[in-house]
């Protein structure tokens, strides 16, 4: 298990992103075919880079500016 973000590879597998995220390997397939999600499609491999992911997670993140 990862313990921070600093501690991932530049480039993240499925086990990677299941791992980190803390989620099932299925959910993890489910994002990496969502179509907003930044896939790194490289032969038969889905992979996502890690600055791509941190992207992601920010843009759909709800801020508290929005919950007020």
């Amino acid at each position: 298990m990862y313990k921070s973000y600093d501690e991932l590879p530049s480039v993240l597998s499925v086990k990677e992103l299941k791992d980190f995220l803390g989620i099932s390997r299925a959910g993890a397939y489910q994002l990496l075919h969502r179509q907003d999600f930044p896939t790194l499609h490289v032969a038969s491999r889905l992979l996502v880079a890690k600055d791509k992911l941190l992207a992601w997670m920010e843009q759909n993140t709800d801020s508290l500016e929005s919950v007020q």
